[in-house]
């Protein structure tokens, strides 16, 4: 786990410090990891809403999501120092939260208005500073070649914003348009440039088999391997495409591990992301018994 916490735990514990001296610290080392809040206004004159590029508004909505948590976070931690010095009063929430800090479990205040994780609290900071900084570099750098798919608040906007910008660009109507898939050989790194329709993805998780990147399909899991880095995938809109009948899996793709959720007033799943077609070998049906699937989001 990283340092943020357990480090803070560590170092108190060994000099004697009290329960309140010790989230004084932690509340401190996670404000210091925090960036500052997005400039919405700023943003909006950067990335304006056009007809030919729908990842400027996917781009917004995911800046005012992340500003929201942050918000959420910043208040509520000044809340809570200002609770422990004596200089507020201690309300009920501010107690749980402090309990959750000190057991590096993820606060219900802020859990309300986060992404979906199971995370402890150190590991889930990180993340979150890993999530800031993939849309910070959006900004400053510009639409980015290959996206970091788990880095999305609602990876659902992104996927039709991608479906939006093909049948705009080729005056399809966007009901007929759908994703084919290509599992890339190249390495992250090496896809510096963006594909001419689609869009590449990478950051999923593989648990119930493995790739075999020699055969460049599913394979059977090694002993104790239990989720395998997937490559990068091409996602390319088709129109009126069918699905392969045969020599593929259609593979689940969540959130997070506990595959399920429930139906948000989107209309989405809060859990199920889309279905993603596997190069395989082997039948469907074996991956299906394996519960194959994919995740955005590991639980450490």
């Amino acid at each position: 786990l990283s340092p943020v916490c357990l480090g803070s735990l560590r170092r108190a514990a060994s000099v004697g410090k009290s329960k309140e001296d010790i989230l004084q610290e932690l509340a401190q080392e996670i404000l210091n990891k925090m960036p500052k809040m997005i400039d919405i206004e700023n943003l909006q004159k950067m990335y304006p809403t056009t007809y030919e590029e729908s990842m400027n508004t996917v781009l917004v909505q995911e800046a005012m999501r992340y500003n929201k948590l942050m918000a959420a976070m910043k208040k509520s931690l000044h809340n809570l120092g200002k609770a422990l010095k004596g200089a507020m009063v201690m309300t009920t929430e501010l107690d749980d939260m402090g309990t959750s800090l000190f057991n590096n479990i993820v606060p219900g205040n802020w859990e309300t208005v986060a992404y979906p994780s199971l995370k402890p609290l150190a590991a889930w900071v990180d993340d979150l500073v890993e999530r800031l900084d993939f849309i910070c570099k959006w900004i400053k750098n510009g639409i980015p070649k290959i996206f970091w798919i788990s880095g999305f608040f609602f990876p659902q906007a992104f996927l039709t914003g991608t479906l939006q910008n093909f049948a705009r660009k080729h005056v399809k109507p966007i009901d007929t348009i759908s994703f084919s898939f290509n599992v890339l050989r190249a390495p992250v790194e090496e896809c510096n440039k963006s594909p001419e329709d689609g869009c590449y993805i990478h950051g999923l998780f593989l648990e119930g088999c493995r790739w075999n990147n020699e055969e460049w399909v599913l394979d059977d899991s090694r002993p104790k391997e239990l989720f395998i880095p997937m490559p990068a995938i091409w996602l390319l809109p088709m129109e009126n495409r069918e699905k392969p009948k045969h020599g593929i899996y259609l593979c689940p793709v969540y959130k997070i591990l506990t595959r399920q959720g429930q139906l948000s007033t989107t209309g989405h799943s809060t859990n199920f992301v889309f279905f993603l077609e596997l190069p395989s070998k082997d039948p469907e049906r074996k991956w299906i018994k394996a519960g194959v699937a994919m995740f955005c989001s590991l639980n450490y």
